[in-house]
């Protein structure tokens, strides 16, 4: 019976890979947070929109008016 070698690698991972792939890891994890961030807000908006629409009011949406238009 022979030992088998396990094959060796063809590019070993370097320092410089590894940091690159988490940095990559990083920013991917930070757009999905703040993503499901403005997902949670839109939701929460269009809920109370929502609410008021079914309390039967008809002026739901604030408006905004700019002070030095008048």
């Amino acid at each position: 019976m022979s030992e088998q070698k396990p094959p060796p690698h063809e590019e070993d991972e370097s320092e410089a890979d590894r940091r690159r792939a988490n940095l990559i890891l990083l920013v991917g994890a930070i757009v999905i947070v703040i993503g499901g961030i403005w997902l949670v807000n839109a939701l929460v908006d269009a809920r109370k929109s929502e609410e008021c629409l079914e309390s039967g009011r008809r002026n739901c949406n604030p408006i905004s008016v700019d002070r030095d238009a008048r």
